[in-house]
């Protein structure tokens, strides 16, 4: 399998969205930037913001979408094509409900479970065949909270343990990016357990 040529950050931008439980995925690709020393740019062409980093020898292109979290599929679809992407090559960060704080999980295709930022990218692609970073913020309990819960900041322990996630993440991130997604997914999935 090939490996990655690019990122995706999933959230919602504004202010009020940034430390929310949903921003999980930007807090992803926000993280990796700081850490290469890149800033973020604005690509109206591809309604978002843009960097490029340069991991494990391969250069990589992140994407922050600037659409909101339900019409991220605009966004992501307009990336691949002009990058000439396929989306097998691309990773999608996002938050995940049935994964508690301090849990990432990688996964390759699928459904979107819920999760409207998905949901749009499958309804654009015509299909889900793309990897996914999943980054556990826990759920409210009952599905009535969900909003309020994703839409909410995380308390000052879960906020420590979606950062944790997030480094054991970027931990494996050289092996997805050559394309060593079992060897990565090994590795995040027996992170601290």
């Amino acid at each position: 399998m090939t490996g990655l040529r690019l990122i995706v950050g999933l959230g919602n931008p504004g202010a009020e969205h940034a430390k929310t439980r949903h921003n999980a995925g930007f807090r992803f690709v926000d993280t990796l930037a700081a850490r290469e020393g890149v800033r973020f740019g604005l690509e109206s062409r591809l309604f978002g913001e843009t960097a490029k980093v340069v991991i494990a020898g391969q250069p990589i292109w992140l994407l922050r979408p600037s659409t909101y979290m339900n019409l991220s599929g605009k966004s992501v679809a307009a990336a691949l094509r002009y990058w000439k992407i396929e989306p097998e090559q691309a990773l999608l960060a996002h938050d995940e409900l049935d994964l508690a704080p301090g849990t990432a999980r990688l996964k390759f295709d699928g459904g979107h479970g819920g999760q409207n930022g998905l949901r749009d990218t499958i309804a654009h692609l015509g299909h889900g065949r793309f990897h996914r970073l999943r980054i556990g913020i826990g759920h409210p309990g009952h599905k009535d909270r969900v909003t309020g819960w994703v839409l909410g900041k995380p308390g000052k322990d879960d906020e420590i343990l979606i950062g944790r996630a997030i480094d054991d993440a970027l931990d494996v991130l050289p092996l997805a990016v050559q394309g060593d997604f079992m060897e990565a997914m090994k590795r995040l999935h027996t992170a601290r357990e």
